[in-house]
């Protein structure tokens, strides 16, 4: 519990910063021609690069293991993640585009339902009753919250209000869709190949890296790689904001693939999707903002679900520890019973032989 708890607070606090600086990169007016960074793909690819060398720097340091070359199946199954990885950020900006604030809220809030929908549809996986209930309960709690929010009306008006339309709905579908075949196929690599979580980083972020780089470089009707580098180079300011939000996501993946690794995707999702959540909640109880009493019922709803799934887990634990006891002390019993029916069976059998009297 205190590993799973010092990753949810990894992931909140590297990605906190990792959202600061991408703001900042995405707004920011740099130089005295006061320009906007636009060169998004670039962004990715530098930092898909960081990501990278840093999975690999960690697996040598601090786990001492060589990054061996991965098999062939398994180097497929990196290829297929790694794409589908790729395209599934267009298709989330795209849409953000043609549906509105409330739509936008609630489609973030589903992602358990996709993850868990491709895990049973692609790799016919079964889960307990109890993870559907649990899943039921954050998806409804978290969406609840977050469209019970009070609207700030200026950051829909900078960001333009926009009418939901079913071509948006679309591209939302796609990019849910692209996210849960995402975690379930890299739950299956788990599961098929036993990679470590720094393994898999390493090579999904080279191979995505690999792609992005494609795209930059072989794309006829594509500037932005020369376009990106010109504009580094006329405003060195932003190298240094881009090498920060780098880093934050690099290092934010680290705890991404451990808790993927060790605990499913389903528990990495829930921790994503209720960062939102929590960070209110400390907002509420650092600066005393307030919440009304519809977000405080689904508050209970959220923690009703992550709270049972604590307590199935930690019973089923509890179970495995006493039936591994029990087990042991059979063991021992019967070790006991069976050499102390040995010993009674030499003595029964030992004749002593007295000497001969000359």
């Amino acid at each position: 519990m205190l590993r799973l708890t010092a990753c949810v607070v990894g992931i909140y606090s590297c990605f906190l910063t990792w959202g600061y600086y991408q703001e900042k990169v995405s707004t920011t007016p740099y130089g005295q021609d006061a320009l906007k960074f636009k060169f998004f793909i670039f962004l990715n690819l530098i930092q898909a690069l960081f990501a990278s060398f840093i999975a690999f720097i960690y697996l040598r340091l601090f786990q001492h293991k060589h990054l061996a070359r991965p098999s062939k199946p398994l180097t497929i199954k990196y290829l297929q993640v790694a794409f589908i990885g790729v395209i599934a950020s267009p298709f989330s900006y795209a849409a953000l585009k043609h549906i509105d604030y409330p739509t936008m809220v609630l489609t973030k809030s589903c992602k358990l339902i996709p993850v868990m929908f491709m895990n049973i549809l692609l790799y016919r996986r079964k889960f307990p009753l109890y993870k559907y209930i649990c899943v039921a309960l954050v998806t409804i709690g978290v969406s609840g919250f977050m469209l019970w929010a009070p609207v700030d009306e200026h950051k829909i008006s900078k960001k333009g209000a926009v009418n939901s339309s079913l071509y948006g709905l679309f591209l939302v579908v796609i990019n849910l869709t692209l996210d849960g075949v995402t975690n379930s196929t890299q739950d299956q690599i788990f599961h098929a190949f036993k990679v470590s979580g720094q393994q898999m980083m390493c090579f999904m972020n080279l191979f995505m890296s690999g792609y992005m780089t494609l795209w930059l470089v072989f794309n006829p009707w594509n500037t932005e790689l020369a376009s990106a580098i010109a504009f580094c180079q006329t405003h060195p300011a932003i190298i240094k904001d881009i090498i920060m939000f780098s880093i934050c996501g690099a290092v934010g993946q680290c705890f991404i693939f451990y808790t993927l690794e060790q605990y499913g995707s389903l528990s990495l999702v829930t921790v994503t999707v209720t960062r939102k959540l929590f960070t209110i909640l400390l907002s509420v109880v650092a600066y005393g903002h307030e919440l009304n009493l519809e977000q405080w019922a689904c508050v209970a709803v959220v923690f009703s679900g992550i709270g049972l799934e604590a307590y199935v887990k930690r019973s089923e634990k509890l179970a495995q520890i006493a039936a591994k006891k029990a087990g042991e002390s059979s063991r021992v019993s019967g070790s006991t019973s069976t050499t102390t029916e040995k010993t009674h069976q030499t003595r029964h059998r030992t004749t002593i032989v007295a000497p001969k009297q000359h």
